[in-house]
């Protein structure tokens, strides 16, 4: 009840006036790429398509990082089929235009990349349950390959949630991607039973199937790389409260997706619950999904397609207070999907660039117990007249994962408080070295080291520096301190 006061008095405050930005908060987008509607818009079968497809796509993620954003969610496995070279499911026809036709490149390896340049967390979406149309290419291969495994309904194909072959698959699938690629997170999607499937189980039953599934990906994915975050798009509303129900459609009792219990077992390391609703469909249920989130990263849905004439019509002052509730609420927030994001649609870009003014980390998974890494060791700063160079010798990993990375903090007040999100200025560097373009001002500096848990390393910071360097002071340091002329006698 006082969570919901502090919401309805924030929702009668000016929605310009956003609540601080945190040092910490899940700020994520799905990126799609089923039939292109995201990326990419144009099919790739030359050099010089190849090229124009990757420009698309970092041009995205440049926008996105622009907008404050550390997390991208891009569609890996559509509808049995992928967007790299697999050895289980054929290409998907997005890239190539054709298929089971290779682009000429490894897109998911690239996306990583990209993102990874740019200091944000990149990852692979899976889509679980269905698999396609069921004359369609990706579908038919399943098919041919597990022919008891596959149930028509419609015209579409699913994957049977009550055979246990179905688990043993998703979890040697995930098992590849994350055993081949550098991605930071698994995401699933559709895990869950479709809403057009006739359950002849108890619901108590349904759920077990579908949190069988789960742990058989957790396990396999924990085994590879245990820091690679685990999570899933849950039904917005986890299930009936008790003074809002959820008009029948809820995760839970519905479709068996027992999110929460996911959370609170381990399973899982965050939730993106799809909460495409607004008022009381909304703020309660936000609520529900952060008191019973175990510690763990939750960051909903927002439904910005909403704002398109062609769909709801929805005014930005909604997606504004959703906003600013879940920052106020400590929550991330996740937008469905890029293409209305980056197009600007009722200037929700523009919005999102100004209300997430300072970067921000990812949150940690603390709940793993790994110890946070040593320090870096003597870092050095080169100052220049607009720009200065540091560089600092790499920290210890104690965390056993593949790398560490780095975050840079710049201030003018000493020492720089590196609690403090204005003073973040670059996260999640490979690189040991930095330039930074000061403007004229006397900065002070501070480099963590953070594992890929996300566990942040005590700070090493420069000396103060007192004053802004001057030509003078240049000048003496290039030519050295001129000798006084002797006196004619």
């Amino acid at each position: 009840m006082k969570a919901i006061i502090r919401i309805l008095l924030l929702l009668t405050v000016t929605i310009a006036v956003n609540a601080q930005s945190p040092k910490y908060e899940m700020r994520a987008v799905w990126l799609t790429t089923i039939g292109g509607i995201d990326w990419p818009h144009s099919y790739a079968n030359s050099i010089h398509s190849i090229a124009t497809q990757k420009r698309e796509l970092t041009t995205i993620l440049d926008q996105l990082q622009q907008a404050g954003f550390n997390t991208v969610l891009l569609q890996t496995r559509v509808r049995s089929t992928t967007i790299f070279p697999s050895g289980m499911e054929p290409w998907d026809g997005c890239l190539s235009g054709k298929p089971g036709v290779s682009p000429g490149y490894d897109a998911l390896q690239f996306a990583i990349d990209e993102c990874h340049k740019r200091g944000m967390q990149c990852h692979a979406w899976i889509v679980t349950i269905p698999v396609g149309k069921w004359n369609n290419y990706g579908c038919k291969q399943l098919r041919q390959k597990y022919p008891k495994l596959i149930v028509k309904i419609g015209d579409e194909g699913y994957m049977n949630p009550e055979k246990a072959e179905t688990g043993d698959y998703l979890a040697r699938f995930c098992r590849e991607v994350t055993r081949r690629y550098d991605v930071d997170g698994i995401h699933l999607d559709y895990i869950r039973y479709p809403e057009t499937w006739k359950l002849k189980v108890s619901r108590q039953q349904g759920r077990q199937h579908i949190t069988s599934i789960v742990r058989k990906i957790s396990q396999a994915v924990r085994q590879e790389k245990p820091w690679v975050m685990l999570s899933c798009s849950p039904i917005g509303k986890y299930d009936d409260l008790s003074r809002y129900k959820s008009g029948g459609w809820n995760a839970n009792t519905t479709v068996c997706q027992d999110a929460q219990g996911w959370l609170r077992d381990g399973l899982m390391d965050a939730l993106f619950p799809m909460m495409y609703f607004q008022g009381n469909n909304f703020y309660p249920f936000a609520i529900n999904w952060k008191e019973y989130a175990y510690g763990r990263i939750v960051a909903p849905g927002l439904a910005v397609y909403m704002l398109h004439p062609k769909e709801r019509n929805w005014g930005l002052d909604i997606i504004k207070r959703e906003m600013n509730v879940l920052r106020e609420q400590g929550l991330g927030h996740t937008y469905f999907r890029s293409k209305f994001l980056t197009d600007n649609t009722k200037g929700v870009y523009s919005f999102t660039k100004d209300f997430n003014q300072y970067p921000a980390l990812i949150p940690p998974m603390d709940w793993t117990g790994r110890q946070a890494p040593s320090p870096a060791q003597r870092l050095d700063v080169n100052r220049g007249m607009t720009t200065d160079r540091i560089s600092w010798q790499g920290a210890k990993d104690r965390s056993g994962a593949d790398y560490l990375l780095y975050n840079i903090y710049a201030s003018e007040t000493y020492p720089v408080d590196i609690s403090d999100a204005r003073n973040l200025i670059s996260t999640r560097q490979r690189r040991n070295s930095l330039s930074i373009h000061h403007g004229g001002k006397a900065l002070n500096y501070a480099v963590t080291a953070t594992d890929r848990y996300g566990q942040e390393s005590t700070a090493i910071r420069t000396i103060r520096l007192q004053k802004a360097p001057t030509m003078v002071d240049f000048r003496r340091l290039i030519m050295g301190k001129p000798q006084k002329r002797n006196k004619r006698r």
